[in-house]
């Protein structure tokens, strides 16, 4: 590494607050020089296969040539204009795909630029939606524990209040109500008794809630969670039996990550509201959408405001639009499924037998998502600088080492990825004690 790099890395360290990070007790940065396929190549030379796709964004891989075009060709012709009086052919085209490809009822399309903002939009339009069919009651919101939606307040207040990285706020954040974690395994059978808390607290709560709002089948970061299909079925349900909206945060398992392209699928159920982001613009720009029916679009535009109240800046801008295009349509036209059942597959093989280590709790695969989840807190900058040593990339959290790489990922880097979990499990210093 140079100079430049070695004074850059002491600026950043001094001056730049990265995510979940101190400022006095910063946690490492690594200088990133270029990026391509499923390979992160630092400046000081080491060459890491990237098992997260920078936070489950990045589908096709880095620096995709198709990507790369549209991105180069939107922004020959203009780089963003307002969405409000204006509007443009990529943000056409996407909403058109998007329409297409998500469940039937779901036809009005709010474009945002993030999912913690996608997730916001979609707790206003339910609450909206209430006031403006006149009905006062319902402003609180139900949800899981264990589930994660965001950073933002709004989103911050459905996520677990204990597990959810924002317990510090808990007196300043609306008081929601929160039903049990899914116990019901996703791959062992149904047990109709994994709902009986959840259809008690609708029961008591219906009048009072304007919508419930889950991770569907995935619970992301709340604990990489995977719950059986029948719960979401019976989310649906309930919503349907005491008049609530359901909300379906599709940010992190939507366009294909679990085997379906959408996780609700597997359910076979349509959300009122759904949410999504991430892998929209296959990792290149921030964009995120907020999809409804055409009834709750047209009830909150019937009422007192006379429209939706919310209006990013950068909602609908054409650079990420156009590369979100690409972006599905290479999506849609690949034989993803396989390649995700293989994905899955190999993590199988590489990832469950885990599970025998003393070291670990529980291991979990799902589509291209594969858990570790061990028994001690990981110490992030130790954990973090061996799996840079072991060539890889995975940025663990809490007692989870998981790993969600690009769909383009190969046999041989996957069981690089599961080689070099498998080493620091040996290794006492990667772990908290006594945590």
């Amino acid at each position: 590494m140079t100079n430049k790099h070695t004074d850059d890395l002491a600026f950043d360290r001094q001056h730049i607050w990265h995510p979940y990070t101190s400022m006095s007790k910063p946690l490492p940065s690594y200088h990133v020089k270029s990026a391509s396929g499923v390979t992160i190549e630092l400046s000081s030379g080491e060459h890491l296969i990237d098992g997260m796709s920078s936070w489950w964004s990045v589908l096709h891989g880095y620096n995709h040539p198709k990507l790369n075009q549209a991105l180069i060709a939107q922004s020959k012709q203009f780089s963003h204009v307002m969405f409000g009086g204006l509007t443009h052919q990529p943000a056409i085209d996407l909403c058109r795909k998007l329409v297409d490809i998500s469940p039937k009822i779901l036809t009005k399309v709010f474009l945002s630029d993030s999912g913690s903002v996608a997730v916001e939009v979609a707790l206003k339009m339910a609450f909206q939606y209430w006031q403006s069919k006149g009905v006062n009651t319902k402003n609180r919101l139900m949800t899981v524990k264990n589930g994660y939606h965001g950073d933002t307040f709004a989103a911050m207040s459905v996520c677990d209040p204990v597990t959810g990285m924002h317990q510090i706020f808990d007196k300043v954040l609306m008081k929601n109500i929160f039903a049990p974690q899914p116990q019901c395994d996703f791959n062992n059978d149904w047990d109709e008794s994994c709902i009986d808390e959840l259809s008690l607290l609708f029961e008591q709560h219906h009048t009072e809630v304007a919508a419930f709002i889950i991770e569907p089948i995935v619970q992301g970061t709340g604990g990489m969670n995977f719950y059986h299909p029948e719960y979401l079925k019976a989310c649906r349900q309930l919503c349907d039996q005491y008049d609530i909206l359901l909300i379906c945060d599709e940010i992190a398992t939507g366009l294909g990550r679990t085997g379906k392209l959408f996780a609700s699928n597997w359910a076979d159920i349509s959300p009122d509201i759904m949410c999504l982001g991430k892998t929209l613009t296959g990792g290149y720009l921030t964009l995120a959408a907020t999809l409804t029916t055409e009834h709750i679009a047209n009830t909150i535009s019937d009422g007192e405001a006379g429209c939706f109240m919310h209006g990013p800046t950068y909602m609908g801008n054409p650079l990420a639009c156009a590369v979100a295009n690409a972006s599905i349509d290479l999506l849609i036209s690949s034989d993803w499924q396989t390649t995700v059942t293989q994905i899955e597959q190999h993590l199988t093989k590489l990832i469950l037998p885990l599970a025998n280590h003393s070291r670990v709790e529980a291991t979990r695969v799902l589509g291209t998502i594969g858990v570790v989840e061990v028994k001690q807190n990981v110490n992030v900058a130790t954990i973090q600088k061996r799996f840079v040593e072991l060539g890889v990339w995975i940025r663990p959290f809490g007692r989870l080492i998981y790993i969600m790489p690009p769909l383009i990922i190969k046999a041989n880097e996957l069981a690089q990825l599961a080689k070099a979990i498998s080493i620091v499990l040996d290794e006492d210093n990667c772990f908290d004690k006594g945590k």
